[in-house]
Parts: C-alpha cells; sequence; structure tokens
C-alpha cells in the first residue's frame, strides 16, 4: 500500500465524459507510465483510429505502451508481472470485453476470466489506474450482442470495483470518489475484527468552525520612513473568481493547474549568452531571469512591478511551542499591522503591500489531528481565494510569508513525514534574543516530531492527511495559497521553513503548483535546502539571510529586479552583428522574400580565366603556346570564345603583334 492508501483505482464515466483524462491525471506524477491499450479492431474505421491517435498524443513521451486487444488473458498477465514501483494506467476495460467476447474464442468460461483479472488486480503490487465505460445508466441495448456486451461489462466493473481500493464516477468532467480512503480503511478494519489503531473520524459541521480572521491590507510606505497605521481592508472582500477544484470544490490529488511555458525560460537563459556585458553575465541570477521568462511566457520578461506579500500568522499547542515567547511574536505582528518593523520598511522600499491574516488555534501534532475536516477545507479555500485577490488586484508577484509560535517545528514535521528525513535532522536550533541558543527548548521540540511522526505512522500520508495530523490552518492556508496562485499563473517567492513546507505538500494536490515558485536564498537552514532538493528548486542566492517573516525575499527583490531589467534591457552584442566588412544583419534582409539564396562571392586573387568546357578548342590549347600564356588581366584574353578575334591561330603574325604591343612583358619581348 503506498503512503497515499491506494495502490489500484477504477475510474467509471459515459463516452465523452473525461474519465480518460482523469485517470491520466492521476498518474501524472509518475515518472513513467505502462499505457495498457485493449482497443480492437478498428482498421477500417478512420473516426475510430483518429480517436485512438488523439489518445497516443495525448501521452507523455515517457509512457510506454502496452497493446492487449488481440489476447484479452495478456491484460491478466501484465499486472501479474509488475512491479512495486511501476505504474499501470489500462485504458478502457469495454476493449477488453469486447475482445473477451469475440466469437472466435467461444466457448470459454468469461467469468473465470473475469474473476481471474479481479484476483491479479487485487494482488498487484503496483499502481494500477484502469478505465471503463458505465453502461448501466442508459437503455437496455435492443440487441442480443448488445445485451450480452452490457451484462458482462456490469458484471466486469462489479468485480473490479470491489479488487480496487478505489473507485471514481467522472460526470460531465467533474468526479465523485465513490470508494475512497475512508471507505477502504473502515473495511480494512473491520476485516482485522477491531484489533488495528483506531481509525479517527472528525466530523464538524461548517457552522460551527472558527473561521480564521479575515486578512488587513497594510499598504505600502515610503522608503524613507516606515508606514503608517492604515485602516484595516478585507482582501477577501475583493473580486475572485469560482474555485475551479475537481470534484465539486473539495482539494483531492490530482488538481489540473496550468504549468509555465515551457520554451520561454530556456529561450531566455541561451539569449543571456549573446547579450552585450562586459563580463561573464548575471552567475546565478539567471535563474531568477528563466524563471521570470517562464512564469510571464516570453523570452524577454519584464520586472515585477506590483508585489503583494502574504503574511500568515498561526499558533501550535504542544511542544512545538518550546521556546517560542506569544507576546513577542503578537508584538511583531502588531507591528507589520501598523506599517513598522523590517518587513514592513522592505515592502515600502519595494513598494508592496502586506495581506496579514490570523488563523485559528492549532492542536499539539504529538497528541492527536490538529484541525479537522471542515476547519481544514475552509483554511485551504481561504488561501486560494487570497492568491485570487491578490491577482484580481492587479499584483504579478505573491510572496509567501509566516509568523507564528511553533511553526518551525511543524514545518520540520511536515518535512520528514513527507522526504522521509529524520527530524532532529532539519530542525532549526532555537535563536533567542540577543544571540543566545536554546538547546533545551529545542530538543522538547524533537521529541515533540518524533512522538507525531510515530503516532501518525500507521495513518494515511496523503497531502491532506499531513495537514490534518500535523499542519493546521495555517499551514492549509498557505497549501490553498501556493495552489489559487498556480491557477492563475501568479509566481511566488517562497521564504522560510513554513513556504517550504506547504510547497511539499501544494506538490501532492496539485503537481504543476512547484513550478510557478521560486526560492531566492535557503538561509543555511537544512529544512529549506533539503525541501527545495525534494521540490526540485535552486536557490538563487547564497547570501545565508535570516531575516524571517519574508524578510529574505524581500531583501533579495531588488537584486532580482535588477537582473531581470539588466536582461530585458541589454542588446545583443555588436560582435555577433556584424563581421569585418559586412554591413550588419540588415543588409540580409529582403522584403517579401522568406528564400534569400546568397550569391558566392567573387574570388579576389588569380583564378581560371574562363569558365567554359574544357571540350571548348579555344580553352584547349597547350600551356605552351604563347597565346594562351598571357596574364588574366589581359583584355586581349579575357574576351569571349566566339570573338574572332580570340579565335585566330597562334601563327597569325598580326595577332602575335598585337599580343607583344599590348603586353609588352610577354613572350614576344623574350
Amino acid at each position: 500500500m503506498s503512503d497515499d492508501r491506494w495502490n489500484t483505482a477504477l475510474v467509471l464515466g459515459g463516452i465523452r465524459s473525461g474519465k480518460s483524462a482523469f485517470a491520466e491525471a492521476l498518474v501524472a506524477d509518475a515518472p513513467s507510465v505502462r499505457y495498457v491499450a485493449t482497443a480492437v479492431g478498428g482498421q477500417d474505421d478512420p473516426e475510430w483510429l483518429a480517436r485512438i491517435e488523439a489518445h497516443q498524443r495525448r501521452r507523455p513521451q515517457s509512457w510506454s505502451t502496452e497493446e492487449t486487444g488481440a489476447d484479452p488473458a495478456r491484460l491478466t498477465a501484465l499486472l501479474a508481472e509488475a512491479k512495486p514501483d511501476d505504474t499501470l494506467l489500462v485504458d478502457d476495460l469495454g476493449g477488453w470485453v469486447t475482445a473477451l467476447l469475440d466469437p472466435a474464442r467461444q466457448p470459454n468460461d468469461d467469468e473465470a476470466d473475469v474473476a481471474a483479472l479481479a484476483h491479479a488486480v487485487r494482488g498487484c503490487p503496483a499502481r494500477v489506474v484502469l478505465v471503463s465505460p458505465e453502461v448501466g445508466l442508459t437503455l437496455v441495448p435492443a440487441t442480443p450482442v448488445g445485451r450480452a456486451f452490457a451484462d458482462a461489462l456490469g458484471t466486469t466493473n462489479q468485480a473490479l470495483a470491489g479488487a480496487c481500493d478505489r473507485v471514481a464516477l467522472v460526470v460531465a468532467g467533474q468526479h465523485v470518489w465513490l470508494k475512497s480512503e475512508e471507505s477502504y480503511l473502515s473495511e480494512e478494519a473491520t476485516a482485522a475484527g477491531g484489533g488495528g489503531a483506531p481509525v479517527l473520524s472528525i466530523t464538524e459541521d461548517l457552522e460551527d468552525i472558527e473561521v480564521p480572521y479575515e486578512p488587513q491590507l497594510v499598504a505600502p510606505a515610503p522608503a524613507e520612513a516606515p508606514a503608517p497605521a492604515t485602516a484595516a481592508a478585507t482582501v477577501l472582500d475583493e473580486p475572485t473568481q469560482l474555485l475551479p477544484v475537481i470534484g465539486g470544490g473539495a482539494f483531492e490529488s490530482g488538481l489540473d493547474l496550468p504549468l509555465p511555458d515551457g520554451d520561454a525560460g530556456p529561450d531566455a537563459r541561451d539569449r543571456l549568452v549573446e547579450v552585450d556585458f562586459a563580463g561573464a553575465g548575471l552567475g546565478d541570477l539567471v535563474e531568477a531571469v528563466e524563471f521570470a521568462a517562464a512564469t510571464q511566457g516570453t523570452t524577454i520578461p519584464r520586472p515585477w512591478e506590483s508585489v503583494r506579500v502574504l503574511l500568515i500568522s498561526g499558533t501550535h499547542e504542544g511542544g512545538a511551542a518550546a521556546g517560542d515567547d506569544p507576546e513577542d511574536v503578537e508584538r511583531r505582528v502588531a507591528q507589520v499591522e501598523h506599517g513598522e518593523g523590517v518587513l514592513s520598511r522592505l515592502a515600502g522600499q519595494a513598494g508592496a503591500d502586506v495581506a496579514v491574516l490570523r488563523v485559528a488555534l492549532a492542536g499539539a501534532m504529538e497528541d492527536g489531528p490538529v484541525i479537522g475536516d471542515g476547519a481544514l477545507d475552509v483554511s485551504l479555500r481561504q488561501g486560494w481565494r487570497l492568491a485570487e485577490a491578490a491577482a484580481d488586484a492587479g499584483r504579478d508577484l505573491l510572496v509567501l510569508a509566516s509568523i507564528g509560535v511553533g511553526t518551525d517545528a511543524v514545518a520540520a514535521a511536515i518535512s520528514a513525514a513527507i522526504t522521509g528525513t529524520e527530524g532532529v535532522e532539519v530542525l532549526p536550533r532555537v535563536l533567542q534574543p540577543g544571540g543566545r541558543f536554546d538547546d533545551e527548548s529545542w530538543m522538547v521540540r524533537c521529541a515533540a516530531i518524533r512522538d507525531a511522526l510515530h503516532r501518525i505512522r500507521q495513518e494515511p500520508r496523503g497531502a491532506k492527511d499531513i495537514l490534518r495530523q500535523l499542519g493546521g490552518a495555517d499551514l492549509a492556508v498557505a497549501v490553498g495559497a501556493l495552489l489559487g496562485a498556480a491557477s492563475r499563473r501568479l509566481p511566488v517567492l517562497l521564504d522560510g521553513p513554513v513556504g517550504v513546507a506547504a510547497a511539499l505538500v501544494a506538490r501532492d494536490l496539485g503537481s504543476q503548483a512547484r513550478h510557478w515558485c521560486m526560492l531566492p536564498d535557503a538561509g543555511n537552514l537544512a529544512l529549506v535546502a533539503k525541501g527545495a532538493d525534494v521540490l526540485g528548486l535552486t536557490p538563487v542566492l547564497d547570501l545565508g539571510l535570516g531575516l524571517g517573516e519574508g524578510a529574505n525575499a524581500l531583501a533579495t527583490l531588488p537584486l532580482l529586479r535588477a537582473a531581470i531589467g539588466l536582461a530585458a534591457a541589454a542588446p545583443v552584442h555588436p560582435a555577433l552583428l556584424t563581421e569585418p566588412g559586412d554591413q550588419g544583419l540588415a543588409d540580409l534582409i529582403v522584403p517579401n522574400d522568406e528564400d534569400v539564396d546568397f550569391a558566392e562571392p567573387e574570388p579576389d586573387g588569380p583564378g581560371p580565366a574562363t569558365t567554359a568546357e574544357p571540350s571548348d578548342p579555344a580553352t584547349t590549347a597547350e600551356p605552351s603556346d604563347p597565346a594562351t600564356t598571357a596574364e588574366p588581366s589581359d583584355p586581349a584574353t579575357t574576351a569571349e570564345p566566339s570573338d574572332p578575334a580570340t579565335t585566330a591561330e597562334p601563327s597569325d603574325p598580326a595577332t602575335t603583334a598585337e599580343l607583344a604591343e599590348s603586353d609588352p612583358s610577354g613572350p614576344a619581348q623574350e
């Protein structure tokens, strides 16, 4: 069983319901997929072949294809041969049943074949997603063959639904889980006779959930002075779009989010090789230029002009809070709300506004789940709406920041649970005012992480499970903000442990979200460096900043902007435009001519006097002939072969005299 508690899934749906696309999204994170195609026939049907080609074009190049249409037993064999690290996508069982009912295979025990397939799915160690048409919602077919197919497919669907861990029904591109991991766990506990660990089911009425405070929006202050206190503004009141999440507003794995431009980033990097820089170029800042180009979809990106900082303030109980002073945290949050402090000053210099959001208290992660299911969905949705609000307000960059009690320990626990690292390896030291390290509080935090990870060792490890068991409302809001930013193509600068931990969770809900994130500086924190490595993010700079609360990203922002601006403004080096004796690239441009043929240049040195064929009598004279040894510059020898004066015999005295007179250094003088 995988970390997210399912290995096999059955995806049902009608014709053109989107079931194949949803199934492909379930395995999109796999490094390679074996696509099992079950279609049979269709060689004489152009429309059917066009459908197959459309499916083939949609598959990534890293996928391999297995054809089982000619032999339905081959599918069962593939499942039996699969390895634990394999991923199989079977599309679809309708084709498999069609091959199973082929008259050429009859008489045959078709029910035994269906039972064998279900048994193979149940025992398969690999991740398997099967797609199957749902034919039970239509009229009973009018033909015996149609009724036999509907009956056989219905029997197959029932058998495989019982064998699979999860079952989804897709209608009009929207899916609903008919059999989820929760029901699987309930069945597992029942089968075990109730002797296993109890399955916690926290159900809360949304009306009873403590909704997090609405955020306060602080406008940027001039760079010369701290920002004055401003009236609270409700970011959530700004225009937003509906939450385009699969499954009617539920956050589930496999969210379909956009990706940055895959060509613009590398093209922007290649362009920097040719620009007019005096030295070697931008160095590591090229990463920022490539990121900006990809997220903006252009080879020549523009510097970010309108920035919003989302500062999330949360408090965690238990051992995670050891060494933190809640009153001091509250003081720093109030400073930001009044436009004061380091973060506010840097935001004013960058022309950024700050949205401060206080969230509900989270429980002790070592004792039990820290947030209920209902509150978790509310927090995820609120983070999504905050990102949408920033995009609707015209912001072109979001800085994700965090401040709170116990947040470092919670981020370390989430990182350890997802990446498999040891909590003590990534947990930052506890720094007290005055530069003193509190090692005793650090050990208390380590114990809390150890106990929390031990408590959930047999619990599901899906993204929402991690947030429910360890994260809390602040992490959930951060995850929702990353997903919402990706949905609106809004780039995000990550800062600190909470930002990286949120990106790890967001990746498991929508793998595309990490491509919209950039890490300006790791800050000498192992938690940030290791999490970024798992995410595939390379810190742009190595400054070792430790300002906290999002200030690291804001401190590097002017340098990032300068690099992007230089890359956009610098022209191509003149040496790459012209060469000696050339007038530049402009003289090669011919209006309305897309295919310019370049003529071979005339030679400057000696060369043949004529290009006539060797068979021409005028050009086949022996080299010793005085008439043919004249220099190429001799006008008499450059006449066309058809000129009577040049075709005279060498013994002609008139010709010889003319040659001697015109060429004093010629043979006649010798």
